[in-house]
Parts: C-alpha cells; structure tokens; sequence
C-alpha cells in the first residue's frame, strides 16, 4: 500500500477510513458556545480529516499502515474522558492521531501585476457590493484549454466568491488586495465553477476564468518550477516531493504526507468536508499560506502538475488531486 497511487489503496483500508468518517466527520454536532480559550475534548470538534498511511512515531515515518486521523489539537490521554479517546484501532488496523490545527481556505500578501500574467501570481475578483469595501487576491494555478479556448484555472472560492460570483464578471491580476485596478487590470472572465457544497461532500474546489487576450498570459510556471514536463497530471503517491509557486509564500518545496484524505475545511459558506485530497508537509517551514489558493502543485522528479491547492493549517496544506480538477472542467494543460 504505501507508496503508492489512491486507487491502488485497498478496500479493507478505504472500508475502515469510512468508518470513521461516519462517525467524527460526517454527522458534525453543532458548536455550543463556550470560552474562547477553551479546547473541546469531544472528537467530533477535534477530528477535522481522515486518511490513510504510514503510522508516524516520533516525527518518522514507520512502514506499519494506518488509518489516520487529523486533529486542531492532539491532547494527553490523562485530560480526556474516557469515551472520547480516540480508537487505536479500526477493523484490526492501526489508527495515528497526528496534529494539523484547523484547515481553512488560504487567501492573502502583496504580489505584483505582470504582463503576460502566469501561473504563480496574483489574482482575483472585486467583491460586489454591499461589501465592495472588501479586497480579495489568490493565485492564478494554471492555463488550460477546451478547444481553441483558453482559460486561467484556479479555485472557486479565488475566481467565483465561493459559488457567489456571477458568470462572465472580470478578474484581475493582481488582485484587489494587491493593488488591482478593476479599470486596468482584467485579464479574464468567469466562465464556469464547480458549485461548492455545504450539505454534501466535495471533491474539488475549481474554477475557470476565459482568457479575454491570449497575449496577456502565459503557461510556465513562475520562479523555480518552470515549464512542466507534460500536459498530463500525474498521479499523487506518498512521500512524492512536490513543488509550488503561490502568492501568499513564493516558491517551496514539500512531500506528499496522504493522498486520500477527507477534511473538514473552514470556509466562509461554513465547515465544508472534501473527500480524496492531498496532505501536504513544506520540507522546511510551510508548505502553502495566506494567498497561497489556487497555486499548482508539481512533482519535483516528474515535473508533472498532480493537484490544485485549496487551503490548510499551520502544519499542512490541502490539495484536489489534479486529474479529478480537470475531468470536472473538461479542460487540459497549457505548456
């Protein structure tokens, strides 16, 4: 199992990864108020993911596979009632408890305008009114195409206000937040997204913006990355070193951690659960920041994109598996 693609994971562990999904992640209870410095011992507002890899002991990876469940906070045994531990095992397999904080959408930290406009850079939309007083920016991931057609890929909450833009409204590079000027600097317009849902689980979080002049963009990816080696996305694999360039944080590397995890993520429509994403670990630091949405991610060996990066915490970073992005959109890469 371990270091290899999510569908050749097998069906004992996806059985025993459901399992718990069912239990802490999707019938969610509702938050009480309470103290704000206070840490709930209940695993239902612990548990924010499920996945499954190499069980982790004291920061190493072994080569025992387990269910894992990722937590805001990991917590001594000696402070929690005893029917809120946590299994240490599910179906005979191997449970890891591993400490994420809470995963949000990333967002935010200036970057310039750049003619033509490329992966890596700012981007974003203005906020309609009556919240026009808002400024906003993410990261353009990628140019694709459908047909002659080309547009800038990046998520939907970067491009279509979380489902609340409508079609056909300009984006800008750089973004508002960014010094964007909505006279100056429209690049592209929303053509289509993949709605987000708070009732039921999602897989991607996408969206397309046409290119309104093919000679205000490029395809290669800024600073390090570079040209990518194939207009094929590759497949996501455990311990795979990845690279990215983003808005928020630049250029960093990472490894893959988990390609199959469910997370709860923080979002303005509310706590929304993905199924099936990347985890990511930065190799030094962080991985993806504030501003960081939306950016591609690349294998560094292969030089293929493999996901879409949505959000994370102060540990780790989320990413759609790339392949499911595009087949969604029925778009391919630009190189």
């Amino acid at each position: 199992m371990l270091g290899r693609p999510r569908h050749e994971i097998p069906e004992t562990f996806r059985t025993a990864k459901e399992q718990v999904v069912d239990r802490f992640l999707t019938a969610r209870r509702p938050v009480p108020r309470r103290l704000i410095t206070a840490i709930s011992t209940h695993p239902q507002d612990n548990v924010v993911g499920v996945g499954i890899g190499r069980k982790m002991v004291k920061g190493r990876a072994t080569k025992r596979p387990s269910i894992r469940l990722y937590v805001i906070r990991k917590l001594d045994k000696r402070l929690i009632p005893p029917g809120n531990i946590l299994p240490t095992h599910i179906d005979g397999i191997e449970t890891d408890i591993i400490e994420t904080g809470k995963f949000r959408a990333q967002v935010p930290a200036a970057r310039k305008r750049r003619r033509p406009a490329q992966p890596g850079c700012s981007l974003g939309f203005q906020v309609p009114a009556p919240h026009d007083d808002l400024l906003m920016a993410g990261t353009f991931g990628a140019l694709v195409a459908r047909g002659a057609a080309h547009f800038i890929l990046s998520n939907n909450h970067i491009l279509a206000n979380e489902n609340q833009l409508p079609i056909a409204s300009p984006i800008l590079q750089p973004g508002m937040l960014d010094h964007g000027d909505p006279a100056m600097d429209a690049i592209a317009r929303l053509a289509q997204f993949v709605p987000l849902s708070v009732s039921t689980a999602n897989r991607v979080d996408c969206a397309l913006a046409e290119v309104t002049d093919p000679n205000v963009v490029r395809a290669r990816v800024m600073s390090k990355v570079g040209k990518l080696s194939s207009d094929q996305p590759g497949d996501a694999v455990e311990g795979m070193r990845v690279e990215k360039v983003g808005r928020g944080t630049s250029y960093t590397t990472g490894t893959v951690f988990d390609v199959s995890a469910t997370i709860t993520l923080d979002y303005e429509l509310g706590d929304l659960q993905f199924v099936d994403q990347i985890l990511i670990r930065g190799a030094s630091g962080v991985f993806s920041a504030d501003g960081d949405s939306g950016a591609l991610v690349v294998g560094v060996d292969s030089g293929q994109a493999i996901g879409l990066l949505i959000g994370g915490s102060t540990d780790f970073s989320i990413a759609n598996h790339l392949p499911d992005v595009l087949t969604e959109l029925g778009v391919s890469l630009v190189t």
